[in-house]
């Protein structure tokens, strides 16, 4: 019963998602009043998930309704999972999480990208398989250099593969942010996490003004909330795992600048073509990640 109330309400689904919209809400407000706009209301987001909640679910005429309707869930309970295995760590680091935990977590943030692409591709639309195909490729780029740099604090740790455990290391012997090989990887990080999550420059598999909604074309009502409802819980989880690896375990203050960076590298930044993403990450960010790879084994 513990367990299960761990996932649903704290530090679990309830609070990631009550947090997920009020970031979302932060970054809503920042961005207009950067564009010398009002902005939203503090609740726009909660209303927002409920407006669609309540209209009615439009199926597309496809062999893969099944698919349609799991692929929104497949994303929504990784987002759970790996929310509550951070908090657990950065709550109780040393009775929580286990060994390996780290790769279990990295595996499962790939699912809300993959469930994006499976419902996609489900819909049978053309502008929505368009849509997963860059978002396949975007997936494939980023995944590279955002590997290869979260392998640096392993590095540095000697081998420790448990968020636990990380975050005693740091405590002891000073954040991996603090080191040159560590600033690099938690730069590398930073973008591929722009990229995870969506967000300009790297929204061309949405890109309203260009295939309208692309990946969400077919989707509406209740299917739809639970997309956007995974997006802002990931706005909390992807920093949170970024804190707790790179720089010693969460604080307001360091989630604050993370939020900042992805807000200001989301406003000041034109969308991107899916091939110069590719090039950008399989080229630029691949080699940073490796020299902080490589500054890591000779600093070790």
């Amino acid at each position: 019963m513990k367990y299960l109330l761990n996932f649903l309400i704290f530090p679990g689904f309830l609070f990631t998602a009550v947090f997920g919209m009020a970031v979302s809400w932060i970054d809503r407000k920042v961005t207009a009043r950067l564009q010398w706009r009002v902005g939203p209301p503090w609740y726009q987001s909660f209303m927002d998930l409920v407006k669609l909640s309540i209209k009615e679910i439009l199926v597309p005429r496809t062999p893969s309704k099944a698919l349609f309707f799991i692929a929104p869930l497949i994303g929504l309970s990784a987002a759970i999972l790996v929310s509550t295995f951070l908090w657990m760590a950065n709550i109780n680091f040393g009775s929580s999480g286990f060994t390996g935990d780290i790769i279990v977590i990295i595996y499962l943030l790939m699912l809300p990208s993959l469930s994006i692409i499976l419902g996609a591709s489900a819909s049978s639309n053309p502008l929505a398989s368009l849509g997963a195909s860059r978002e396949i490729k975007l997936m494939l780029s980023y995944e590279l250099p955002f590997i290869i740099s979260l392998a640096v604090p392993l590095i540095k740790s000697s081998g420790l593969l448990k968020l636990g455990d990380l975050i005693s290391y740091q405590s002891i012997n000073g954040d991996f942010l603090l080191s040159f090989s560590g600033f690099l990887a938690m730069l590398v990080s930073l973008i591929c996490m722009q990229a995870k999550l969506g967000l300009v420059p790297f929204d061309m598999a949405e890109a309203e003004t260009e295939i309208m909604a692309g990946t969400y074309i077919e989707y509406s009502g209740m299917l739809l909330a639970i997309f956007k409802l995974t997006k802002m819980m990931m706005m909390v989880t992807l920093p949170l795992f970024l804190i707790t690896v790179f720089w010693g375990g969460f604080n307001i203050w360091k989630y604050l600048v993370i939020l900042t960076a992805i807000i200001l590298i989301k406003n000041v930044n034109p969308r991107v073509r899916i091939d110069q993403a590719v090039g950008f990450f399989w080229g630029k960010m691949t080699l940073v990640a490796v020299l902080a790879l490589l500054l890591a084994v000779i600093g070790k």
